[in-house]
């Protein structure tokens, strides 16, 4: 079995990478020649990807996966086309396919007869159907479900774990026909192992959801249900922290009962999928009210994190040297997508602070080019603001920040012992007295 994967960033190189090992050739189809160039090299054009340099290495050694920026050849020769380039949304939540069009009219270019084409990547309910068929078609001179099949499968992993999520999670598949629904059932099963999940009635593995906006519209509600319950979360936080409550009591407390799932509240909430998605679904349901505030609701969150901190200063920051802990969204990964940093920084800069950034994943460079100064730890500073839970951040004392009055903790991963005469305030819970 012959495989085109097109779009080699951090998901689609990782899945080229399960398919070979578990037994398809597979071509990796890419616009960007420098990534091709180290693919083929074996090694991993970016850093954080547990087991990808090790893995990767094995199969370009075995011959059995090869990249290129020739995506209508590779599909020429493939069995099996997996599509996973990103789709962007503008500040108006309204999808950008650029890169996806782009990607698709090179696929339409080179599918053959009897090609099952998956596309992966996270999309507005009924896309697959009304933009990517016809697109196919029209470029192709084939039709769907007779000479070629097409199918949703949304990619349900999170970047630096994704060889452990692909085993952990039900792949969901959605055809356009029953025929391509059950090849693409076939493939997965054939490229995919799972773990034993007893906790699942209809257990892991392969899961047929009847159609493709079902698989669409299943992805965009597991990722919109987090950011709704995040939302509720930093609205409980906020409250509780006005009326001297331990909001992480209560959760704990409301979480013991089977029937409640409450999550945390932080500063902010970044990377591709939780501040997009919900965006994607309100693009197809615009009177979602429900996820429209929480949209609003966690946005807010870097301003009044940052609000926190200008009002133990009688409401303004100017000639306070504010820190900002971390570029990236989340903790142990090199990504700023959407990342609370960019809302934090503008935030105390309009409080008047001076503002510097440090993380430990970034170079100075890197950060400059984000248009930041960097912070070293062990440099005078008076406010610290946590913005990303990295590991390196939980061990800190005030004596790694020397001088520092204030610290707000926006992800509640330091230890306030470490903090001895220091005002530690942890977003959406009241302070100790």
């Amino acid at each position: 079995m012959k495989v085109t994967v097109v779009g080699l960033g951090k998901i689609g190189l990782p899945l080229a990478v399960q398919f070979a090992r578990s037994g398809a050739e597979v071509f990796g189809a890419d616009v960007n020649p420098a990534v091709v160039d180290l693919v083929n090299a074996g090694k991993e054009p970016f850093p954080g990807e547990a087991h990808l340099g090790e893995y990767l290495g094995e199969v370009v050694a075995r011959g059995t996966f090869t990249a290129t920026t020739d995506t209508a050849d590779a599909v020429s020769h493939s069995d099996v086309v997996v599509v996973v380039v990103p789709l962007f949304v503008d500040d108006e939540a309204r999808p950008d396919f650029g890169w996806m069009d782009s990607a698709t009219d090179d696929i339409a270019r080179g599918l053959r007869p009897g090609t099952l084409v998956i596309f992966e990547t996270t999309l507005p309910v009924g896309t697959t159907r009304t933009r990517w068929k016809p697109k196919l078609e029209e470029g192709s001179g084939l039709r769907e479900g007779t000479d070629f099949d097409l199918v949703f499968s949304p990619e349900r992993v999170l970047t630096g774990r994704v060889f452990a999520d692909l085993r952990k999670y039900p792949k969901l598949v959605g055809g356009l026909t029953a025929k391509g629904a059950a090849a693409a059932t076939a493939f997965y099963e054939r490229v995919l192992q799972f773990d034993e999940r007893p906790d699942l009635e209809r257990g892991n593995g392969v899961w047929d959801l009847g159609s493709a906006e079902a698989a669409e519209m299943a992805k965009l509600a597991e990722t919109t249900y987090r950011d709704v319950n995040i939302g509720l979360a930093n609205q409980f936080g906020r409250f509780a922290a006005e009326h001297g409550i331990d909001v992480y009591q209560v959760i704990d407390a409301s979480n013991s009962q089977p029937y409640s799932h409450i999550h945390r509240p932080g500063i902010a909430v970044g990377g591709h999928c939780i501040p997009v998605y919900p965006r994607l679904y309100l693009w197809n349901d615009p009177e979602a009210t429900v996820v429209r505030a929480a949209r609003a609701a966690n946005a807010e969150m870097p301003a009044y994190s940052v609000g926190l901190a200008a009002g133990a200063f009688d409401g303004s920051l100017a000639g306070k040297k504010v820190a900002v802990l971390g570029a990236s969204y989340r903790g142990a990964v090199k990504e700023t997508a959407f990342s609370g940093v960019f809302a934090t920084v503008d935030a105390a800069r309009a409080a008047g602070g001076e503002v510097v950034v440090h993380d430990p994943m970034y170079s100075a460079d890197e950060l400059a080019h984000f248009g930041w100064q960097s912070y070293e730890l062990g440099e005078p500073v008076d406010v610290v603001i946590i913005q990303a839970d990295h590991a390196e951040y939980r061990e800190l004392g005030k004596d790694d920040l020397p001088g520092v009055a204030l610290v707000v903790d926006g992800r509640r991963i330091l230890d306030a012992a470490n903090f001895d005469g220091v005002r530690v305030i942890v977003v959406g819970q009241a302070e100790q007295k």
